[in-house]
């Protein structure tokens, strides 16, 4: 609107008082002139209403001059404005990422209330930006989430998106190969001596092992885990489902203890240092003779905890 009464060489009136005759004058051109500047304001303060909705134009049409409708709707909207600004930041504090929703999705989603901010005339940090972001992951992003927290080097916005896009990629990945493979709890079956069948689980809820049909290799993360151990002094590489590399430092034999008192013991596993999940693979126990077993509806509920049950059934035969 400021820009359209300047167009029209009318903005002067938003901050000029009327003029005055005084009592004892009575020249005609002061007269004339006061006369032009009320019919200019009269003009001016109808561009204004005409601009304004219906339901508002009966509330300011009373007022006499531009000026006195400018500073009206001015002070109005300005104090709306300021409620505005609280809303936008209450906006942005309170939002909470969902597992329904993709975490890029909802990254976006809080980068257009940043925006609104911006317009707001407040500005936000980069660093604060990162952090709020990784405070608000969902909370099957915990362990993403405590990762990125204990990072000793600041990270950018955009190299924090960037790594959520890769992270979410392998994440649906991932998601897809469970989905194809396994669709209930493992058994595996045990050669001993003895017939019997015994239900275990793996000890430890901080050591969580999955079993992996796609995996070639066993895998392990966690060099204290191993029972013997050497390094890998040539940089091998370790090549992902996703296309991505990851760097084998070691390998060696790891033996997983259960709460039966049996133990599992896994030859040539894989020291990856960068793989989130240790793997068993689930090829390489059928080809020493273990056989998998699905059942289905039992292993969706220890998979959605993120643990692994196991049964492990002596062959008869």
């Amino acid at each position: 609107m400021l820009f359209y009464l300047t167009t029209l060489n009318l903005a002067k009136f938003l901050y000029e008082d009327a003029p005055t005759l005084n009592e004892n004058e009575s020249d005609r051109q002061v007269a004339a002139a006061i006369d032009a500047w009320k019919h200019t304001d009269f003009l001016c303060k109808n561009y204004i209403l005409n601009g304004l909705d219906n339901t508002l134009y009966n509330v300011y049409s009373q007022i006499k001059t531009a000026r006195e409708l400018w500073d009206s709707l001015d002070k109005k909207y300005k104090t709306e404005d300021a409620g505005t600004k609280k809303f936008i930041v209450g906006r942005f504090l309170d939002y909470k990422m969902l597992d329904s929703k993709t975490v890029i999705s909802q990254v976006q989603e809080l980068q257009l209330i940043q925006h609104e901010i911006y317009a707001e005339g407040m500005t936000l940090s980069e660093s604060f930006q990162v952090a709020t972001i990784i405070e608000k992951f969902p909370s099957s992003w915990k362990e993403f989430k405590n990762y990125l927290k204990h990072k000793c080097k600041e990270i950018k916005l955009e190299d924090l998106i960037m790594r959520l896009r890769i992270e979410e990629d392998n994440r649906t990945s991932e998601k897809a190969i469970w989905n194809q493979t396994i669709e209930s709890k493992a058994n595996v079956v045990e050669h001993n001596n003895k017939n019997m069948m015994l239900t275990v689980n793996l000890v430890g809820d901080t050591k969580e092992w999955w079993v992996d049909t796609g995996a070639t290799r066993h895998i392990c993360s966690d060099k204290k885990m191993f029972s013997t151990y050497h390094s890998i002094e040539h940089g091998e590489q370790l090549f992902m489902g996703n296309s991505s590399t990851a760097k084998v430092e070691g390998k060696g034999k790891v033996i997983l203890k259960m709460t039966s008192g049996k133990e599992l013991t896994l030859n040539d596993v894989l020291h990856v240092p960068d793989i989130r999940k240790n793997l068993v693979s689930g090829s390489l126990l059928s080809k020493n003779g273990f056989k998998l077993v699905f059942e289905s509806d039992k292993f969706a509920r220890t998979y959605t905890r993120m643990g692994l049950s196991w049964s492990l059934t002596e062959n008869t035969h």
